[in-house]
Order: structure tokens, then C-alpha cells, then sequence
């Protein structure tokens, strides 16, 4: 085994160090997720943690990890007894992106289960990590399911697993260590929630600190052993005081001031829910523990809402996470009490938590460490996560960016977008077999079930009916004698599931001066906007596209952040002539990409243009004498012909209408939808309308037929 990076070697990246020394503290906090950019020793700092865990004592032989003080009663290989056991260090399990269900929670041999009634089971990675560390690198891009999987057995303590009415359960409570690089893609917000704390690092601008890490990282790559040994007092003493903090914690007074800060300051936030509130107390408890101290101050539960709540405040992707720290420390000084200081003259030993987050952690450390040979070293300075640069926000106005060289005089700056809105469902038409989504429809692991097949690899979903159904006409040959079923590995049968798919979502916008008349581009913004949230909750890759002036450029590569995209589409100006068939060819270009690096993926190619070509290849009688118009509908037909499921948003607006998109869509063998009707809403709208206008209609006719009648009435009695 090779001998990890020393955790008190890495350098900066205070507020990640202190979060996973409070979760190992106290475990309860509930695990970390780091968010930052690639290469900033994510990594290396979660694998050096495993050293500084203490050791624990198993049941000999349990593959769960029992504790030999309080076994599982329900331990699979259990029952087991009270006693002594073996000792052994502490483990950092690490989930790899494309685990399977099965490699995470554990397998269960259905033949045996049949065919001898006996619950074979293999654990999974959820048995290996219990007592331990789940670590999950790139954790934004694991399966939806699996994602639940893994955070309800962090949430229950336990593991089940399932299959045809065979039933196993273990222990599975671990430290859950999440990384994630945001340009790849967001977690859900209700995914997000389940982690207790969050931290932001970025690598540092300090030429110093950048210089220290690249001396430290090689200096570990050429003597790893050595290097390790010279930092051996280190990790010594911050053991010792890891071991410390713990027993001092059951001593650690939550007072009452302290609980109404931590429930002032997530009310003031508009967090949803009460796990803030509870990862909060137990943060501030483990902090006072940390600092040696029995109770929890002012200065704790500000360190602990900077950790946990930045993450649960989120309400869209293109929100960054972050707090407004004058307004935390006006809520805690609005609910501080008569009775609390604000921990100056208390800083506990070697100082507590100090303002940068460091918590006390020894100085010796310096500022940021290196990573792995997989992910190249670099700085991180101790700037808080809420200075981490803000996304998009489409409230703000935007700000006129400057004319690029050699742009046309009709060029006009960026415009906001306006406010998104939910979109009508678009989907690749027929049966897909790509990464598990919920846009269009596709044969996946999780679904209804379709029908069964004989399994080509592991069987991992039992078709119970088709299994007996072709074990049944053999019973006699095989020798059967009175109840249950003799099945052989040839009668499995794997069930087939429809559900639902992520497709590859590619935007082409026309940005040229026509879609800048009418002030349209603010709505046009707006609609993008609204696809890339709907791509978003469906879980699409999405690209970006734009044409305008002389040709088309690839504003985003295919990417899973959506956030990205919203960033690049803030940003974007308009002007120039429209050189369609130059964004419809680049738009070709990259799905042909994409279909070798992921051939399983489809695509969907969401065209957001009014129609005109004006410019380009092809203008001026150039390409064999066609003109734009003629080189965009040549272009289209390239998609065609490949059959790529294709949208046109048409963006014409006035009282005179050329439908040149509903012609693009033709040649494109696709659809178009106006920007009305894109809306989920419209067709709903128009409905609502005819029935209130039917409902008025009906009260006035009734009221019409009661005057009649008490005229009637009227001459009647006269």
C-alpha cells in the first residue's frame, strides 16, 4: 500500500481541512462536500485524513465490520457474541463513477436464493466503508439512483438490499466525503442538503504558496516514505488531538442563546427544512470540542453557518452558493443574549477557530498541499467560500462589454435575459439506450418493466415469471421431487426496463442583428434560459452554439453545467449579419464529435433563430452560385440525413410573418414552436381562458333566462 500524502503537509485550503477534521471529530455533522476546480488537492487532503482516524476493533472474521463491544443483532454473518477483537486502522472506501448498483450496496446470488432458499450475499462498497470513510470523487456525476442509494444508507445507518422478496440488511454508518468540479455539472439541491458541510477552494494566486506546494508535492514523489516520516510529529499530535476533542465532546454545553442563533440564522437565510438547524448544533458543538472548550460561543456557530448553510441556499442551478456574512453577523448579534460573549477574551487553546477558518489547526501545516499524480498540485488561498465568484444572476442588469476587433458597426453589447419560465417537454422520438435521465425514452436498469431476456453479463434484475416460466417444462427431466423448482443458470431470465434517458442538448442562437431588432433578444435569452433549466432537472449534457457577422463559434463545449452555458448566454452580443448555414455546419461538426466519444448518447439540436441567412459561406454568389438561404437548407438537410432529432424556435415576431423557421424545421426533418408556444403554460392558458369565457358566457345566458322567466311571471299575475 502505498504511504499517503500527510494531511498536515497540505497547504492552505483551511476551510476544507477544518470541515473534515470536525466530521471526524464528530461524525454526526454528516459528512463534507469540497466544490473547486480541478487540480486543487481535493483529493489528496480526503485520503490523508484515513491516517489520522483512530483505529478500530471488529468481530474477527465479519466481513460488516461489527463492533465487538455492540454487534449488529442483525449482522448477516452474525450472530455474534460481546468480546474482545481485532484492531484495525480506519478505512477510506472510495466509490468510483461508474460503480454499478450492485458493486455499492451489495449482490445477492439469486440461483442459490431459488434454487437452495439460502440468502447468498456479497457485500458491497456500503459494508466495506461502515465505521470508515465513503469517499466519492466526481460525485455530481454518479447515477441519479445510485446517488439516492448512497444518501439513504447514510441517513439510516443501514444498508437493504432487496431482490424478489430475499431480503438482507447490514450496518452501514461511515463518514460520507463527496468531491465535484462545478464546470462538470451541479448536484440536485435535495441532494445537496444531505451533505452537513460544504467548502469552496481554488487554487492560489500567491506565486509563494504555488511555489510551496510544487516543492512539497515533489519532494513526497521522490521519498514518499521519507517525506512522510519528517512530517511524522505532526500528524502525532493533531491524532492526539482528534482523540481529545472526541472525549471532550459529551461535555460540550449547547446553550440556549447558542440554539436561538442557529435558529435565527437559518430562518434569516430562508433555509428550507430543520437539517440546517440540526447539522448547525452539532457543528458548533464539535467546533467548542475542537477549540477544548465545554461551551458553544458566538464565534462557533458562525464558523459552523459558513460551513453548512452556503449549499442549502440555492434555489436554482444558476445560483451560487455562498452567504452574506454582514447578515449573518447582524442576525448573531440581534439574538447574541445578555449572558454571551463573542469568544475574545475566551480563544480557547492555540487560539480556537480563528477568522479564516483554520480552527486551531497547528501552524506548522503552512497554507496548501499537493495532490495526486492523477490530479496535478495547486494553491489554495484562505479566502471564505462566500468570496467564491458569483454565477449568473439575471436580476442584474448587464454591463456593455467591449466592441471585439474588427466588429461590425451594428454591433450591440449584451442584453439580460428575461426571466425564465417552465418549458413544454421536447424529447428525441424512439427508444434510446444512453445514461439514465428523464427526458426521452430509453431501455434502463430502473423503470416499468417491458419483457426479459436472457442476461448477457451479471444478472442484475430478475425476471421471476420468465425464469419460472423456462425452468418449468424441465422439472421432470431434472429429477424433481415434491416442492420447490430446480432452476439452472440457463433459465434466468433479466427483466427489460423502460425509463427514461439524458440526451446531449445542443443550442445553435442566432445572434445577428435581426434578432436585435425588436429589442427580441432579451425574450430570446430568456427562452435558452428556460431550456437550460429544464435541461438541467433532466439531467442533459448541453452545448452552445452562436452565429452571427461572418460565422459561428462553439461558445460551450458539451458540458453537464448548465450553469456554464447560462453564464456564456449573458453574456452574449449581438450584431452583424446571419450566417445560418455557418452555425448549422458547426453544429454538425461537434455532434459528430460527441457521437465518438459517447455513441450512446443522443442528441437533440435546439435551433433558436428567426430563419433569415443573410451572410456567411455562401453570400456574395460564392460555393457553386447558392446563395445563404439555398447553403442553410443544404446544411439542414446534413442533420437530417443523419437523423438528429431537431427543434427550431421560432423567434419571428411582427404582423408580417416570411415562416422561414418553419421552412428551416422542414429541411431539418424536425419541429417548430413558436416562442409562445413553448411555454408549458400556453396550451394550458389558451384552455383556462375558453373555459372561464364558457362559464361567463353560461352565467350571462342564465341570467338572461331568469329575467325572461320573472317577465313571464310578471304578465301572468297582471
Amino acid at each position: 500500500m502505498s504511504t499517503p500524502f500527510p494531511f498536515t503537509a497540505v497547504v492552505g485550503m483551511a476551510d476544507l481541512r477544518l470541515a473534515l477534521l470536525l466530521n471526524a471529530v464528530s461524525p454526526a455533522v454528516g459528512g463534507v462536500l469540497v466544490r473547486g476546480e480541478k487540480g486543487t488537492a481535493k483529493s489528496t487532503a480526503v485520503r490523508a485524513l484515513s491516517a489520522l482516524l483512530p483505529e478500530l476493533a471488529v468481530v474477527p472474521g465479519c466481513r460488516f465490520s461489527c463492533d465487538p463491544a455492540a454487534p449488529d443483532p442483525g449482522c448477516p454473518d452474525g450472530p455474534h457474541e460481546p468480546g474482545a477483537g481485532a484492531a484495525r486502522p480506519a478505512r477510506v472506501v472510495e466509490l468510483p463513477v461508474g460503480a454499478s448498483e450492485d458493486r455499492l450496496v451489495g449482490a445477492l446470488d439469486i440461483e442459490r436464493a431459488l434454487s437452495e432458499g439460502v440468502k447468498a450475499f456479497e457485500p458491497g462498497l456500503l459494508a466495506d466503508a461502515h465505521r470508515g470513510v465513503l469517499y466519492v470523487d466526481e460525485v455530481n456525476l454518479l447515477h441519479d439512483h445510485l446517488i439516492d442509494v448512497l444518501l439513504d444508507a447514510a441517513a439510516m445507518g443501514a444498508s437493504y438490499v432487496e431482490r424478489e422478496g430475499v431480503s438482507v440488511r447490514h450496518a452501514a454508518r461511515f463518514l460520507l466525503v463527496g468531491t465535484m468540479n462545478p464546470e462538470e455539472g451541479e448536484l440536485r439541491p435535495q441532494l445537496l442538503d444531505r451533505f452537513g458541510l460544504t467548502v469552496e477552494v481554488k487554487a492560489s494566486r500567491e506565486p509563494e504558496l504555488r511555489v510551496e506546494v510544487v516543492r512539497r508535492r515533489i519532494a513526497y514523489e521522490d521519498d514518499p516514505a521519507g517525506f512522510a516520516a519528517r512530517w511524522a510529529g505532526e500528524e502525532s499530535g493533531l491524532r492526539e488531538r482528534i482523540a481529545a476533542a472526541r472525549a471532550l465532546l459529551p461535555e460540550v454545553r449547547l446553550g440556549d442563546t447558542a440554539l436561538l442563533q442557529i435558529a435565527a440564522t437559518c430562518a434569516a437565510f430562508e433555509v428550507d427544512g430543520m437539517r440546517a438547524d440540526i447539522v448547525m448544533a452539532r457543528t458548533a458543538t464539535a467546533l467548542a470540542a475542537w477549540a477544548g472548550r465545554t461551551d458553544v460561543l458566538a464565534e462557533d456557530v458562525r464558523q459552523a453557518a459558513l460551513l453548512a448553510l452556503p449549499h442549502r441556499r440555492r434555489r436554482n442551478p444558476f445560483d451560487a452558493p455562498g452567504i452574506d456574512e454582514d447578515k449573518l453577523d447582524d442576525t448573531l448579534e440581534e439574538f447574541k443574549g445578555d449572558g454571551d460573549g463573542d469568544g475574545d477574551d475566551d480563544p480557547g487553546p492555540e487560539g480556537g477557530p480563528d477568522g479564516g477558518g483554520g480552527g486551531g489547526i497547528p501552524p506548522q501545516q503552512g497554507p496548501e498541499g499537493s495532490d495526486t499524480p492523477r490530479e496535478p498540485a495547486s494553491g489554495q488561498d484562505d479566502t471564505p467560500a462566500s468570496d467564491a465568484p458569483a454565477g449568473p444572476e439575471p436580476e442584474a442588469p448587464s454591463q456593455p462589454e467591449p466592441r471585439p476587433a474588427g466588429a461590425g458597426a451594428g454591433e450591440q453589447s449584451a442584453v439580460r435575459a428575461a426571466e425564465p419560465f417552465r418549458t413544454k417537454a421536447l424529447s428525441v422520438p424512439g427508444l434510446g439506450d444512453g445514461a439514465a435521465g428523464r427526458r426521452s425514452r430509453a431501455r434502463t436498469e430502473h423503470g416499468r418493466t417491458t419483457g426479459s431476456r436472457r442476461p448477457r453479463t451479471a444478472l442484475t434484475s430478475l425476471h421471476l415469471t420468465a425464469t419460472v416460466r423456462a425452468a418449468a417444462p424441465h422439472q421432470r427431466a431434472r429429477g424433481r421431487s415434491g416442492p420447490g423448482l430446480v432452476v439452472r443458470k440457463d433459465d434466468l431470465r433479466q427483466a427489460t426496463r423502460e425509463g427514461r434517458e439524458g440526451n446531449l442538448v445542443l443550442f445553435v442562437v442566432d445572434a445577428s442583428g435581426s434578432m436585435a431588432a425588436r429589442r427580441r433578444m432579451s425574450a430570446v435569452k430568456g427562452a435558452v434560459l428556460s431550456l437550460l433549466l429544464d435541461a438541467y432537472q433532466r439531467r442533459d449534457k448541453v452545448g452552445l452554439i452562436t452565429f452571427r457577422g461572418k460565422d459561428a463559434e462553439v461558445a460551450l463545449p458539451p458540458t453537464s453545467s448548465v450553469d456554464a452555458a447560462a453564464v456564456r448566454l449573458e453574456s452574449l452580443p449581438t450584431g452583424g449579419r446571419t450566417p445560418l448555414a455557418a452555425g448549422l455546419l458547426k453544429a454538425h461538426d461537434v455532434l459528430r464529435v460527441e457521437r465518438l466519444r459517447d455513441p450512446a448518447r443522443r442528441a437533440l439540436l435546439v435551433v433558436v433563430t428567426d430563419g433569415r441567412a443573410t451572410g456567411g459561406r455562401g453570400a456574395g454568389g460564392a460555393a457553386g452560385g447558392l446563395d445563404p438561404v439555398a447553403l442553410a437548407a443544404r446544411a439542414a438537410r446534413l442533420h437530417a440525413a443523419e437523423g438528429t432529432a431537431s427543434v427550431v424556435v421560432d423567434c419571428e415576431s411582427g404582423p408580417v410573418r416570411l415562416g422561414l423557421a418553419g421552412a428551416l424545421a422542414t429541411s431539418l426533418a424536425g419541429t417548430a414552436i413558436t416562442l409562445d408556444e413553448l411555454r408549458a403554460d400556453s396550451i394550458a392558458g389558451l384552455v383556462r381562458d375558453v373555459q372561464q369565457q364558457d362559464r361567463a358566457g353560461r352565467r350571462d345566458r342564465a341570467g338572461a333566462q331568469d329575467q325572461v322567466r320573472q317577465g313571464q311571471a310578471a304578465r301572468r299575475a297582471a
